[in-house]
């Protein structure tokens, strides 16, 4: 009798599972998984408040219409406090307990890795605004494209050449150095895209230099690098450490310009670096200063809203719900599978950050990079860079 009861609890709560992930929800449910404590809070609450933008804007609508009928969206945000594990946990309970039909986020790599592998495992979808590497959106076993995880943004091997070529190109350097953390997946795969790059279209690498995630002191590195005699030094970390970085750098003397990547973007890196920064590059997703009409309008209800001009990070998240939307709106039903189904089938996408389109079987957008020149404390537009 014990073990028919079990059973029995076990078909209810298979059944009742699946009445939530096949029509049965009154709402749109969408989960958040942000950065807002730890190591990157200002990734965090870029990302928080563009989501709840997007979900505000469209439940004003009147909601999103799936198959002919309107729902509102329902969100729910979750913190992973800038863990690995705090990832996999908050994209476990956003599926099981929330009964979410799609994920937003994580934003960096190493957190987005953790949760991807449950959305997969679970069969719901996902889209990283800001996860660039490209084993976020592959099958560790296979290598093979997963199935349910997207992105918004560009990946790795696209942004390490475009940066390779443009220290090359524009920045006619000959000699390079390389900075980077040796412990995250996204700052060692852009760094070795750059090396490749770089030494195949004519550069040298004449230092290549590691640290571990949270380490303050690079001053060693620094020397070496410093002693290397570069003409340009590539820093592809996150917006937290550069600032550290090339102040320690030019208190060792150092004058050569320095580029950096996407996770330069946040507002807080111009805060915590201040005039350091100053005259360097980065690539990244979009420049508000060279925005679009859509773009224009985004940032003008995002000012509006919280009074400050958004950063990468939240144009990517407002693109990956409108990816969402737009998928929604094509689905045969409000079930997961159609909702894949349908983002997988997107055939252009026209976002905040640009054109954006999915091949067959793959998570990975085509799109366009943007070069950016900190001048006058600010992030100004360069150049774009296309696939």
């Amino acid at each position: 009798m014990k073990r028919y009861l079990l059973l029995l609890v076990g078909v209810v709560a298979v059944l009742v599972s699946g009445a939530c992930s096949k029509g049965g929800s009154s709402a749109i449910k969408v989960g958040v998984i942000a950065e807002l404590t730890g190591d990157m809070p200002a990734v965090g609450e870029s990302c928080k408040k563009a989501a709840q933008l997007a979900v505000k804007q469209a439940n004003d609508a009147g909601g999103i219409e799936v198959a002919g009928k309107k729902f509102p969206l329902e969100l729910f945000i979750e913190d992973n406090a800038g863990k690995a594990d705090q990832s996999a946990a908050a994209a476990q309970k956003l599926i099981t307990q929330q009964k979410v039909h799609a994920i937003v986020g994580p934003n960096a790599t190493r957190y987005a890795l953790p949760a991807s592998e449950i959305a997969e495992s679970s069969k719901v979808v996902l889209i990283t605004p800001w996860s660039t590497n490209p084993k976020t959106t592959l099958d560790a076993r296979s290598n093979a494209p997963k199935k349910h995880v997207f992105r918004a943004c560009f990946i790795d091997p696209f942004q390490g050449r475009v940066l390779a070529k443009f220290a090359l190109e524009t920045l006619r350097a000959r000699k390079a150095a390389v900075l980077f953390d040796v412990a995250s997946e996204y700052n060692k795969g852009i760094a070795e895209i750059f090396r490749e790059t770089f030494e195949q279209t004519g550069g040298k690498i004449v230092a290549f230099e590691t640290y571990t995630t949270n380490d303050k002191d690079f001053s060693g590195q620094m020397t070496k690098i410093k002693n290397a005699a570069p003409d340009v030094i590539f820093l592809p970390n996150y917006y937290s450490e550069i600032p550290l970085q090339i102040q320690q750098a030019k208190r060792l003397g150092i004058t050569v310009p320095f580029v950096g990547s996407d996770s330069w973007g946040s507002q807080e890196l111009l805060k915590l670096c201040g005039d350091a920064c100053e005259g360097y590059y980065f690539s990244t997703n979009y420049a508000a200063d060279a925005a679009t009409p859509a773009a224009t309008k985004f940032i003008e209800d995002f000012k509006g809203a919280y009074g400050s001009v958004p950063d990468d990070v939240a144009a990517l998240t407002y693109d990956s719900f409108g990816l969402l939307a737009q998928a929604l709106k094509t689905a045969k039903q409000l079930e997961r599978g159609a909702i894949r189904d349908a983002l997988a089938r997107i055939p252009l996408y026209e976002g905040v950050t640009g054109n954006m389109q999915f091949r067959e079987g793959s998570g990975d957008p085509v799109k366009s990079a943007v070069i950016v020149k900190i001048t006058g404390g600010k992030f100004k537009y360069f150049a774009t860079a296309n696939p």
